[in-house]
């Protein structure tokens, strides 16, 4: 990645001319709760008001006073990394690497196939042992074809299908389509729950995977909890703003370029030694600060 990406050294400023001519990548902490959308229109928000614009609509669609957008979302229950981009090209980002910790619950299924939905299924998992999980876990590993949740940030019609099931609509599942697990391991194994460390390209859903692993092994589960802890070249202890960080200084100072080929030279294959962080690591040196101090 050295030599890749570069910081931009630019004189603070907080004019809105300075902050619509900034262009490159940044990575913010998203706490669990708020949407993506939600976490980008309050930092778009507080970015115009310091450049000094009076009464900003951040959701304002056309003729927008500041580009931004984001690399791959985020669930509301989800927390970590979201990578950030301003500039013209920011409605077109690639991130091709992700890496994650996810809990998972066996036993019972929800709607939304993590623990903010309604248990529409209880299973019997007492029959499953480590060993089980590890060599179900290796099916799921590599190029694989999934299916994305019903309730997500996928579209219909122009509407997202999370908003049309809130409406009482009926909604097909989209078909199968191909993703890529790159890393897959069973760090945590204590029934019901268990915590898996994830490293997948773009348009794979954590959810779904928990989801088939519970069918798989005769049972049934859901996301208990779910932090991304890596986003392209960006990590969660290393760049990701919190939200008192949400200001162009500090978002000057961590400001990266990164053309779409170094994107994917660098990250679209990680390497094969990776250090993977605890649950319990992550939530106390980055979680337990953020949710004190984030609101959105």
């Amino acid at each position: 990645m050295a030599g890749n990406i570069s910081n931009i050294v630019t004189p603070i400023s907080s004019s809105l001319s300075e902050l619509q001519a900034l262009n490159g990548l940044f990575a913010i902490y998203k706490k669990r709760g708020p949407t993506s959308a939600d976490v980008l229109n309050v930092l778009k928000e507080a970015l115009l008001k310091e450049a000094g614009v009076k009464n900003p609509n951040p959701r304002k669609r056309k003729n927008q006073s500041l580009k931004m957008g984001h690399g791959g979302t985020l669930d509301s229950s989800a927390s970590g990394v979201l990578g950030k981009r301003l500039g013209a090209d920011s409605l077109h980002i690639q991130v091709l690497l992700h890496k994650y910790i996810a809990v998972g619950e066996l036993g019972k299924a929800t709607d939304t196939l993590d623990a903010t939905g309604s248990v529409i299924l209880e299973k019997e998992f007492e029959h499953i042992t480590r060993l089980d999980m590890e060599e179900k876990l290796k099916a799921f590993t590599g190029d694989i074809m999934q299916v994305p949740p019903l309730y997500s940030a996928l579209k219909k019609d122009g509407q997202r299908l999370s908003v049309l099931l809130k409406k009482g609509h009926k909604v097909e599942a989209k078909p199968a389509r191909p993703v890529t697990v790159y890393n897959l391991t069973l760090q945590e194994f204590k029934p019901p729950l268990f915590t898996l460390d994830i490293e997948c390209g773009g348009g794979f859903y954590v959810r779904s995977l928990v989801d088939d692993l519970g069918k798989a092994l005769s049972s049934c589960a859901h996301v208990k909890e779910l932090i991304r802890t890596k986003q392209g070249p960006f990590t969660l202890q290393e760049h990701a703003l919190h939200e008192e960080q949400w200001t162009l200084e500090h978002i000057l100072r961590s400001l990266q370029t990164c053309s779409e080929g170094e994107q994917r030279k660098d990250h679209l294959k990680p390497k094969k030694s990776v250090e993977h962080m605890g649950l319990h690591e992550a939530f106390s040196k980055n979680s337990h600060k953020s949710h004190k101090n984030i609101s959105a």
